[in-house]
């Protein structure tokens, strides 16, 4: 092959043969490409049936309209949005150069940012009512009511996209300032800007729902350990000390799967702030930091509503199509 044909094979590998200054596509083995296809798609699906049926479950049945339940449906939607609009992105592009362009690539990132931030921010919502009903359960209506739930979300929505488009103030002034060659989508936060994002949208939210639950795990063992001295024969007594075992392990369980699952998901994207790096973000190489954060999201109506009992007699219901018949709505669930 001559040297002419050599450049024109070679520039077929560019996403823009015409250009010089274009990236190379992505280049994978065909079999590694294709189960990288069928996982994260399979990821994604996941993620948007399980949303969806605890978006489906809260909203049609009634006795699921609680303060409570308010905060899980605004986390099931910013996580459906997660698995409906950010991950098909990201999978599209595993094998394909970015042709939406640099305003696109930016405010994808931005939808991106805001998104996660709000499922981080909803998290500790979750945690705030928890300790309110347990530990101060008699204040519980009074403090924690439906309008004041509805206010506390929209702040949290807010609040997310205000902090974010600051993050992104410089990328979204100047949209692609990142990229190295056309084709390519690539946001990179300085490393001031990454201490920030690590401690409003990690530090401080993963240490309230750590301080929140182990305040609550407190008070829960107190509670049991007044309920056990009350019980006067010895095979009450040891019944009972079996029960409180149980609800003690159980309630120790569910402290450490939230708080592991979230460190899990999120420590391997703030490595780099942690380590004193600026954060590059690429939606063409699907980084495994950016999906482990993602999953996050596949996980959370599993935490956060697959350990309620309605929840399973609401997807019975669904999935038989019995939401379909008039008065469904009034169904007993609890």
């Amino acid at each position: 092959m001559n040297e002419h044909g050599i450049q024109r094979v070679q520039k077929n590998y560019l996403c823009f043969p015409q250009l010089n200054s274009s990236c190379k596509k992505p280049a994978h083995p065909h079999t590694e490409a294709m189960l990288v296809y069928v996982l994260l798609s399979s990821i994604s699906l996941i993620t948007v049936v399980l949303n969806v049926l605890v978006i489906i479950s809260i909203s049609h049945f009634r006795q699921l309209h609680s303060p409570t339940n308010l905060l899980i449906l605004s986390l099931a939607v910013s996580d459906l949005l997660v698995g409906l609009l950010l991950m098909p992105v990201e999978i599209i592009y595993i094998e394909a150069c970015w042709f939406l362009g640099d305003i696109l690539c930016t405010t994808y990132y931005l939808v991106d940012y805001v998104i996660t931030s709000a499922s981080v921010a909803n998290m500790v919502l979750i945690s705030v009512d928890r300790y309110i009903a347990i530990c101060e359960p008699l204040h519980y209506p009074t403090k924690v009511t439906k309008r004041r739930v509805q206010n506390c979300v929209c702040f949290c929505w807010i609040w997310s996209a205000i902090f974010r488009i600051f993050l992104l103030y410089d990328h979204l002034e100047k949209p692609g300032s990142s990229n190295s060659c056309l084709g390519e989508c690539v946001v990179i936060i300085n490393y001031a800007a990454g201490v920030a994002d690590l401690v409003f949208t990690f530090i401080i939210p993963i240490l309230c729902i750590i301080v929140l639950y182990l305040r609550v795990f407190v008070v829960a063992l107190s509670q049991a350990r007044a309920m056990r001295s009350r019980v006067a024969a010895s095979t009450t007594r040891r019944s009972g000390a079996t029960t409180v075992k149980k609800t003690e392990m159980k309630a120790a369980r569910t402290l450490g799967l939230v708080i592991l699952v979230f460190l899990f998901c999120f420590c391997p994207y703030y490595y780099p702030a942690l380590a004193g790096k600026d954060t590059s973000i690429d939606a063409s190489s699907a980084a495994f930091e950016i999906w482990l954060a993602h999953f996050n999201s596949c996980l959370n109506p599993v935490i956060y509503a697959f350990f309620y009992p309605w929840f399973r007699k609401s997807i019975q219901l669904i999935l038989t199509l019995q939401i379909l018949k008039p008065g469904s709505c009034d169904a007993n669930v609890l």
